[in-house]
């Protein structure tokens, strides 16, 4: 089916929502936006349109968020799910979304921009890709970004430590429960209330409005994380923020 227009209270509506249940898992989830954001306007300062691509972006949650500290900056969000990308393009701000499956053969033209990108960013979704396919995905973001851009991950990763691993997981479940998030809506009951709206039945079909992803990921460690994007050809690595187990990693180009 092509691209549908959803009524953009309706969309709002259920980016709110999902913004809450994704804080469940995330206290600190707009820190880490910030964060995100802290580094890619640092990096594009210098440079007058800067080119930055969501990876994962779903409802567009850190996409809008980039557009308002980057006015100039042309932002693209990738995601292979057609109902998030609905959500996503009934907003207001001027982003385009575009529908590919990260790491499939010529996702990356697939976008438009070309290449020489000043940055790409993801929260909470690269951990969706098998190793193959991310070390996939790092080697054709290495070949797309410019020379000093960065890729700017935010994203559960544990440590290869088990004892250490233990401990990151209480302090993320504590400061959860500080936060006030333990209560908030779970991943799944979300889905299940999206089936279950007659606004967006009439928008999207059963299959379309399912989980395109489940389970837990692939459990790579920073670590493991930090050996695939050199070995992709990045040139320094790190993390520049963590709360717990949720981390900030960035790859600079």
């Amino acid at each position: 089916m092509g691209e549908r227009v959803l009524d953009q209270v309706v969309a709002e509506r259920w980016v709110e929502r999902w913004d809450r249940q994704q804080e469940r898992y995330i206290a600190d989830r707009e820190e880490r936006f910030r964060v995100i954001g802290d580094v890619v306007e640092h990096v594009c300062a210098a440079t007058g349109t800067p080119v930055v691509v969501d990876l994962g972006c779903g409802p567009g949650s850190l996409s809008t968020r980039l557009r308002a500290r980057l006015p100039a900056a042309r932002i693209v969000g990738v995601d292979q799910d057609p109902f998030l990308l609905g959500l996503a393009r009934a907003g207001r701000a001027p982003i385009e979304y575009v529908r590919a499956e990260l790491g499939s053969p010529g996702w990356v033209d697939v976008l438009g921009v070309g290449t020489g990108w000043d940055a790409a960013v993801s929260t909470t979704a690269l951990h969706w890709l098998s190793p193959e396919r991310l070390a996939d995905v790092y080697r054709d973001l290495a070949a797309a970004i410019r020379p000093g851009g960065v890729l700017v991950n935010g994203d559960h990763l544990h440590d290869e430590q088990p004892a250490v691993r233990e401990l990151a997981e209480v302090v993320r479940h504590r400061r959860a429960e500080r936060a006030g998030v333990v209560e908030n809506e779970e991943w799944s009951a979300w889905w299940d209330a999206v089936r279950a709206d007659p606004d967006l039945g009439r928008v999207f079909t059963d299959r379309e409005l399912r989980p395109e992803s489940g389970g837990h990921g692939n459990g790579l460690s920073v670590g493991s994380h930090v050996d695939a994007l050199r070995r992709a050809g990045f040139g320094e690595v790190g993390v520049v923020w963590q709360s717990g187990d949720d981390h900030v990693v960035v790859a600079v180009r």
